[in-house]
């Protein structure tokens, strides 16, 4: 990963693509490479000027990345891939190194090879150029652990700096004569480029990926930096960021972080650290590819950008004003990201991974549910900050399905593999927020009635609006009704084939919906128990339903990956929204009812806006303009101002418009003349629009005339070269033919004919 010179734009590569962030949005864009070859290695130069990508076709390609274009592409000479590449400080020199123990240096003016550096022990993957240009010097290391110093100007290697045990992850200049280096050794060195010696050696006690210089001056001293030295900060393997004085080689700071430190590399493991000295922050990766932004003055977090997100398992808009949306993906953390600058902040405290999410009316708090048996309470803060306040445990099993009270936030709904509902109900000091801020930590919730509701896997719970009733539905292919008083059944809802996925109720109308694996949506009565509507359509399980439009369309996910639009009233299918290709388990409407989101198994979280009142308002708005286009066309036949009708009948696509225009300059005196200085005025496009009218036209025997004359003043007046270049010409000459052979047939039989009754006639005159 690179940042440009103001540190607002990321790169980063992903396969065959190399992806540019911006900080301050989150928006992405990419550069695609023509070739599906996977990106190795890519640098961009200090000036922000020049972007070189490497790939495993062994081609080098520089990029203008502002206008999103390859400006050149060329062999890398290499005979293996570039593993790393690198710019000098004046952006004129690139080195490249191979995974064939080479390093080439290139002149990207002149646009040559200028040097190519052997000597190096298998992989080449750190190379960094010395950023003093008075000393033309190259540092590279490789799979044998040690860092090589390179003349440029004699093409040779000068030293080989031999410390580390395990690979060099990183080289960072302190002045010209002082070099830092870090290893997976657990050790940094600090080496005197004067003497080509170890000056200091600091064991860090955890494999390092990234070593970063603190800049002499600014304040630091929140970070333990008491005297002046070097100091520096490390990256690694437990996943925090440790501040160290060279003098000393003492860790003056460790940070703080929401989860437990592990010895072995694990998904919180940093493999990146920058510093962005435009900023004033620091830039980590972590092994889930999460972008963190730090501080980099007290390393407190700033910003973060989730990266991969693995299967999505629910997710639900969240905030006052549906700010943000809360994500549970297959992992123990929920990840909550606000929609404006897709800025996450990601939740500890499940210890297995969460199934469920729902959230109350207000949307400051929303409830989680996990495999680890246990349920959580969460709320936000005004500044946009979540933490838990409330665990429940009392579950046999995983925790799969849960939903919260609708009126206010007085108890929630949990549903289990153990086959049992639970209702918990929400103390007061939860939902007052003075109350809720003097929380020091979780407070435990208590189950206030438990009871057995079904005889498999319970998927699904909900709350009716009223807070009177609740709906489960089950593997066992029944929905239950139940009280939420003191959890009696009510009653049962039977008639799906498989297990049911999902079960909602109406926001308007007593009426239940659920979605089962036959692939069937059905609405109940909840007065009597019966199945109302069936709604068939999709080809694969249905897993979940919510009601939109203001309780007057359906809303359905399948496992095919596909979201359909069923109107309640008509029954049928209004729209197919093909966004994912994997199977959507999450699905939430916003509180003003204009947005979806939807969350799948392929990792995507995709935003659906209502475009109905838009389209409407277009097509309103299009209606009026034919309207008005109508009239004045209207009034320009009146008016016989022949040549502006024909261009606005054109345009409105409306060829039997046309045909009466020309019938109506035929009819005139002089007509044909008439007709061809109209025709002859046209403009090269509707000539084409006339040439595709007069097919249609020339099939009729009552319009073969008007269709004839067109033709005839096309011919006349337009060169053969010219009408081959019209769009269609083909096809048209192709059906012209044999529709004019067949009007000039039947002109020569009337002919025949006429000339048959003249002779008749005169012969009868003579008889007489």
């Amino acid at each position: 990963l690179q940042v440009n010179r103001d540190g607002k734009l990321l790169f980063c590569p992903c396969g065959a693509k190399l992806n540019i962030i911006d900080v301050e949005t989150g928006a992405l864009r990419s550069l695609q490479q023509e070739e599906e070859e996977d990106i190795t290695s890519f640098a961009l130069s200090p000036d922000d000027e020049v972007l070189v990508t490497g790939s495993r076709a062994l081609l080098l390609r520089q990029w203008d990345w502002r206008e999103g274009r390859c400006t050149r592409t060329w062999r890398a000479i290499h005979v293996a891939p570039v593993a790393s590449m690198a710019f000098d400080s004046t952006s004129t020199l690139l080195a490249t190194g191979g995974c064939d123990s080479t390093i080439k240096i290139w002149d990207m003016i002149k646009q040559y090879c200028t040097h190519n550096l052997k000597g190096s022990s298998g992989v080449v993957h750190l190379v960094e150029f010395h950023p003093d240009v008075s000393q033309p010097r190259l540092f590279s290391s490789s799979m044998d652990y040690k860092i090589r110093i390179w003349d440029l100007g004699c093409s040779r290697c000068l030293a080989t700096l031999d410390g580390h045990f395990s690979a060099v992850t990183s080289l960072a200049f302190a002045d010209g004569n002082t070099l830092l280096s870090s290893g997976r050794d657990k050790i940094c060195l600090v080496w005197d480029l004067k003497t080509r010696e170890s000056k200091r050696t600091v064991p860090v006690y955890e494999s390092v990926e990234a070593a970063v210089l603190l800049p002499r001056k600014g304040d630091f001293s929140q970070l333990g930096v008491k005297k002046e030295g070097l100091h520096f900060v490390t990256a690694g393997s437990k996943g925090i960021l440790k501040v160290w004085e060279v003098a000393t080689a003492a860790c003056v700071y460790s940070q703080t972080v929401p989860f437990e430190l592990q010895e072995e590399p694990s998904e919180h493991s940093l493999t990146q650290c920058l510093l962005l000295p435009a900023r004033n922050q620091l830039l980590t990766v972590t092994a889930e590819h999460n972008i963190l932004l730090y501080d980099a003055h007290t390393l407190q977090l700033r910003k973060q950008l989730a990266g991969y997100n693995d299967e999505v398992l629910d997710v639900k808009f969240l905030g006052p004003g549906d700010s943000h949306i809360v994500v549970a993906t297959n992992s123990p953390q929920l990840k909550v990201f606000e929609l404006a600058t897709s800025h996450c902040q990601i939740l500890y405290g499940h210890t297995e991974t969460i199934l469920a999410l729902d959230v109350f009316r207000k949307g400051l708090m929303f409830v989680s549910c996990a495999k680890d048996k246990s349920l959580r309470v969460w709320r936000m803060q005004k500044d946009g900050r979540v933490s838990c306040v409330a665990r429940g445990l009392g579950h046999a099993h995983g925790v799969g399905a849960v939903s919260c009270s609708r009126m206010k936030e007085t108890f929630v709904v949990t549903s289990s593999q153990d086959c049992t509902i639970k209702i918990w109900n929400i103390p007061e000091s939860l939902t007052s927020k003075a109350k809720a801020a003097l929380l020091s930590s979780p407070e435990t919730l208590h189950a206030k009635v438990t009871e057995r509701a079904h005889n498999k896997d319970i998927n699904s719970v909900a709350v009716s609006p009223n807070d009177k009733l609740l709906a489960t539905g089950s593997q066992d292919r029944l929905a239950k009704l139940w009280s939420s008083a003191d959890c009696s059944l009510l009653g049962v809802f039977m008639g799906h084939k498989r297990g049911i996925w999902c079960v909602q109720f109406s926001p308007v109308d007593q009426i239940l919906a659920t979605s089962s694996a036959d692939g069937t949506l059905k609405l109940w009565g909840l007065r009597d128990f019966s199945c109302l509507k069936t709604f068939e359509g999709h080809d694969a399980s249905v897993l979940k339903i919510i009601f939109v439009s203001r309780g007057t369309q359906l809303l359905s996910s399948g496992s095919d990956g596909l979201l359909k639009l069923w109107t309640i009233k008509t029954n049928e299918c209004v729209k197919t929204l093909d966004g994912h290709e994997d199977k959507i388990w999450g699905l939430h409407s916003n509180k003003q009812d204009d947005m979806v989101v939807s969350a799948s198994s392929d990792s995507c979280i995709t935003l659906w806006k209502d475009v109905t009142e838009i389209e409407e308002k277009e097509a309103q708005a299009k209606e009026e303009e034919q309207i008005l286009k109508e009239q004045e066309l209207s009034n320009l036949l009146h008016e016989k101002r022949y040549l502006k009708a024909l261009g606005l009948a054109i345009s409105l696509d409306r060829p039997h418009t046309v045909l009466m225009v020309i019938k109506a300059i035929l009819k005139e005196t002089d007509g044909r003349k008439h007709l061809e200085e109209n025709i002859v005025r046209l403009r090269k496009d509707q000539k084409e629009a006339v040439l595709a009218f007069l097919v249609t036209w020339n099939t009729n025997s009552r319009n073969c005339h008007e269709a004839q004359a067109v033709m005839e003043t096309l011919l006349k007046h337009e060169a053969p070269d010219s009408l081959l270049q019209y769009v269609g010409i083909k096809p048209a000459v192709e059906s012209l033919l044999p529709y004019t052979e067949r009007h000039f047939q039947r002109l020569g039989r009337l002919l025949q004919a006429s000339m048959f009754i003249e002779f008749m006639w005169q012969h009868m005159r003579l008889n007489d």
